[in-house]
């Protein structure tokens, strides 16, 4: 689609957007099996929950601007997504696969911030305030879970470097 006016341009953000979160809902069952350390486990499948809980508030923002959920593929999340697939095939040793799977879940997650941080704004300037503070209430979620995956970071990663490191 073409955007021929500023609300046009958000409405085929909120449909990229959406793609993304659906297709989120379908990927993240599948890092939560593969995923070795049980708090990362844990953090994926709240995280799983909260997502379920982003493509509810995208519906409800397409029905604010009278509009019908729609998708536009989202490349981006199509590539991430592929690419995390991709190098969880090659890790054979859940330490491996968490660092793996917790470098994918943060592109995922500043992604999503970049995302919903410009469709608050665009929200804004339109005069869309309910939908603003919808964006930025999910903006806060994916933030708390980008800061989850930090902290769960430095001791999975420094236990996948001290276990696979060659000398």
């Amino acid at each position: 689609m073409s955007a021929r006016t500023f609300q046009e341009l958000l409405i085929d953000e909120l449909k990229d957007v959406y793609d993304a979160e659906r297709r989120l809902v379908r990927s993240l069952p599948k890092l939560v099996k593969a995923a070795h350390d049980p708090a990362l486990r844990s953090a994926l499948e709240n995280h799983l929950t909260e997502t379920e809980g982003h493509v509810d508030r995208l519906e409800r923002c397409f029905e604010q601007l009278g509009e019908n959920p729609a998708r536009k593929t989202c490349k981006a999340m199509e590539g991430i997504l592929e690419e995390c697939d991709s190098m969880l095939k090659e890790a054979d040793d859940g330490r491996l696969r968490d660092a793996l799977i917790i470098a994918a879940a943060q592109k995922v997650e500043h992604y999503e911030i970049a995302t919903y941080g410009t469709l608050r704004d665009w929200s804004r300037q339109l005069g869309h305030s309910d939908i603003a503070s919808t964006c930025q209430t999910t903006l806060d979620e994916e933030e708390r879970a980008d800061k989850l995956l930090t902290v769960l970071s430095a001791e999975l990663n420094t236990q996948a470097a001290r276990t696979h490191t060659e000398m």
